[in-house]
């Protein structure tokens, strides 16, 4: 039969045993790769849900102010249409993706296994390793032109808010309201031909009014923002596999677990 003072350090080492299994846990966790994953969720969320929104209220605009004609933009809506597709695409292929960069970062950290075990590669192991370091990085370039490209819609709708709020100053209303105009064909958004393709004076004023605009002008501020995140969070992805790699390459044969 125990006597109390051994029950009592029964207990206080099943504590211990339990802190320090706690804390070779969060050792092994990939903290790197867990900050780029909910920032690249976060962002492509953003990005590809604002996106979408904006892109819809896009048409709206050109089809009641712009192009009354649907001859006039028919291109531009099955051209939107199609990015609306691709943004579907764009969320499904890197919610998986995060979760394999995860993965491998849990798995270089040797979060799956016993920390302190022997720690031994295959060059199996080491290929696919490079191959995300090489993936990651075709992405991140490939997101950067998102990044700039999706600033685009932001720079064109700043255009016509500043225009509108330009009408709206004292020393415009000292002139003709009716020259102030914004005329979206010089964009190349739809084709010279289209009527009436300018928005003048008080018109232009209430498409600024319109909930639509201005939905769709945050919208796209929201999903630049977005693009910007995922492009940090791909760098971070790039700085983390490559760690990964290079301790996968040159240190398999010895024990040691990565801290990305």
């Amino acid at each position: 039969m125990e006597t109390p003072s051994e029950e009592n350090q029964d207990q206080r080492q099943d504590k211990r045993g339990c802190f320090e299994c706690c804390i070779k846990c969060l050792g092994g966790v990939p903290y790197a790769s867990l900050v780029a994953t909910i920032l690249c969720f976060s962002g492509v969320a953003l990005f590809c849900g604002c996106g979408h929104v904006a892109l819809t209220g896009t048409v709206t605009i050109l089809e009641t102010h712009f192009s009354k004609v649907t001859s006039d933009h028919a291109m531009l809506t099955d051209v939107i249409q199609l990015m609306q597709y691709v943004i579907y695409g764009i969320a499904s292929f890197f919610f998986l993706y995060g979760i394999i960069l995860l993965a491998e970062g849990f798995y270089t950290t040797s979060a799956v296994k016993e920390l302190h075990s022997e720690f031994k590669t295959t060059i199996c192991g080491r290929c696919i390793s490079g191959m995300f370091v090489f993936l990651t990085y075709i992405l991140g370039v490939a997101w950067l032109g998102v990044f700039g490209f999706s600033a685009v819609p932001v720079f064109l709708f700043y255009n016509m808010w500043s225009t509108c709020a330009a009408m709206k100053s004292p020393m415009a209303n000292l002139t003709n309201i009716d020259s102030i105009c914004v005329d979206v064909r010089q964009y190349g958004i739809i084709p010279w031909n289209a009527t009436p393709g300018k928005a003048c004076g008080s018109t232009l004023g209430d498409i600024c009014n319109t909930s639509e605009f201005y939905l769709s002008y945050h919208l796209y501020i929201v999903a630049c923002a977005g693009a910007g995140a995922t492009v940090i969070a791909l760098l971070i992805y790039m700085m983390a596999t490559t760690y990964n790699f290079a301790v996968l390459k040159f240190k398999s044969r010895e024990d040691c677990c990565t801290k990305f």
